[in-house]
């Protein structure tokens, strides 16, 4: 083997050695999340008793989620993320059109949360080369994703939809006393396209099982209107009666009396997200990589390290 050809090899193997060092240190990515919210409880607004997953949703009630989140890649195949969303989810009784003990209940209630969550994210489906041009300018990752959450959330009312929200947790309208600070398991699915190793683009859907049923402050049967604390906390536990007063078809007040049915404590409520990301690849160098390959970026070595040693 001739000198020239060792030179050519060696020079070749420092290349791919040296590009996949680079290629290394795109393991981080920060970016924000922008999309929408909406929850599954008692407040679902279907014209039909409560029905599990998607199918109880309404979907005119889907309001904003917003945040951001930094993701670390560990290998081909596992990533991390990490990120706090920022979501209202509501409902009200009165937007269910025929079925109606619903509308007799004439509840409502609005809810912003905060969530902070981790998860590992699973490569589903991966190509590096999109197009196969041959290029590597645009690449493409499906992934799943299974991980841990934990929310504030405060949920709010209206007196008959008219006028001022007011917290509801502190009035106890079921007299129960529940934390506005709860634990939920995300899972979900979503991917990304990013582009030059920069610019990243995806989109992302996950449920959120939560292990409450106050998500909407609804749950299991109404209170004795003596044992509330305030007549606000009155006014808010039960709004039948101004439902019947514009519609005397609906079922009579009566039918909502302490201890009749409010919500179903059989169920926990949950909640939904599908945002729209996008993120800034960071690149990084270790110290190895800047004093042994910035040949590779055009950078020219020289000082004392670029002396031999002996």
């Amino acid at each position: 083997m001739s000198n020239s050809t060792l030179r050519i090899l060696l020079a070749g193997a420092i290349g791919v050695f040296g590009l996949e060092a680079a290629q290394a240190q795109y393991a981080w990515d920060v970016g924000i999340h922008l999309g929408g919210a909406n929850y599954l409880g008692e407040m679902g607004g279907v014209d039909q008793p409560r029905r599990d997953f998607v199918w109880d949703m309404k979907l005119g009630q889907t309001r904003w989620a917003v945040g951001g989140f930094a993701r670390r890649k560990l290998n081909r195949m596992i990533s991390v993320n990490a990120g706090l969303l920022y979501l209202r989810i509501q409902g009200a009784d009165a937007l269910t059109e025929d079925y109606r003990p619903r509308r007799g209940r004439n509840l409502n209630f609005r809810n912003d949360m905060l969530e902070l969550y981790v998860r590992p994210e699973f490569t589903i489906y991966q190509d590096n080369d999109l197009g196969g041009r041959g290029k590597y300018k645009l690449d493409f990752r499906l992934f799943g994703y299974v991980g841990a959450a934990v929310y504030y959330h405060n949920p709010k009312g209206q007196i008959n939809r008219e006028g001022d929200f007011y917290a509801l947790q502190p009035l106890t309208t079921e007299l129960v006393d529940y934390s506005r600070i709860g634990f939920a398991v995300p899972a979900g699915i979503g991917f990304h396209f990013t582009k030059k190793r920069r610019h990243r683009f995806g989109w992302d859907m996950g449920w959120r099982t939560t292990f409450t049923d106050y998500l909407d402050d609804v749950s299991s049967t109404y209170a004795d209107p003596g044992q509330l604390p305030s007549q606000l906390a009155v006014d808010l536990a039960n709004q039948t009666a101004y439902a019947y007063a514009l519609d005397p078809t609906l079922p009579h007040p009566n039918n909502y009396n302490a201890g009749a049915i409010r919500g179903d404590p059989t169920h926990n409520d949950s909640y939904l997200t599908m945002t729209f990301t996008y993120s800034y690849v960071l690149r990084g160098q270790s110290n190895f990589y800047r004093q042994r390959y910035n040949w590779i970026r055009g950078t020219k070595r020289v000082g004392r390290k670029s002396r031999a040693k002996f």
